[in-house]
């Protein structure tokens, strides 16, 4: 089985690639961010001692946590995102690895952890390459004004605050370029798994 780590900034298109890696080559993929949702959720590992954190208020009617409120607190309270951390981002961690563990078990030959700090957050130790989606920053922010109704200030600051393309190619096994071009891209994508399979 080779797992492969796909990590990049905001507004780079990560989402595509995912979908073509799991439709057209039969990749099992987990996305990090949804898995921080999914441990947050009633009777999973992170409820109590978020709701420990933040008090009793953040519990919507339906039980679950209500996390606007809590990206609420956490942005005029740093300290709260740190301790909030603290608890997702191990049980993220050990949630994706059971993922992994079972999908090994079913003989799956691909398996894709994405991660918007892949790098940062040590997750290529359990990933055998990492692959770096770029796209030019002007792409990434008409995209993210485009999707998500941001200003274009609002996107750049989002853009400023992540890591760089220096920092992600000179950590990364494989770049994919999408800007735009989807032929080019998912070319891109299959000689990545092609060269996979012949490393």
């Amino acid at each position: 089985m080779r797992t492969i780590g796909i990590t990049g900034g905001v507004g780079a298109g990560k989402s595509t690639v995912l979908a073509f890696l799991e439709k057209e080559c039969g990749a099992f993929v987990i996305q990090a961010d949804k898995v921080g949702h999914l441990v947050m959720e009633p009777g999973e590992e992170c409820y109590e001692p978020v709701i420990r954190l933040f008090g009793k208020e953040i519990i919507k009617n339906d039980k679950t946590i209500d996390r606007k409120m809590v990206s609420d607190v956490v942005f005029v309270q740093p300290e709260k995102l740190e301790k909030l951390n603290a608890i997702i981002h191990p049980a993220v961690k050990r949630y994706i690895r059971r993922s992994l563990e079972e999908q090994r078990e079913r003989r799956r030959n691909l398996c894709i952890v994405e991660a918007a700090l892949l790098l940062e957050d040590n997750y290529q130790d359990f990933c055998d390459e990492v692959w770096y989606v770029h796209t030019d920053r002007e792409i990434r922010i008409a995209r993210l004004m485009e999707s998500r109704g941001y200003t274009r200030e609002k996107a750049e600051n989002i853009i400023a605050s992540q890591a760089s393309e220096k920092f992600f190619r000179a950590h990364a096994d494989y770049v994919i370029e999408n800007n735009g071009n989807l032929g080019e891209t998912f070319d891109c994508i299959l000689k990545g798994v092609k060269r996979n399979e012949t490393l």
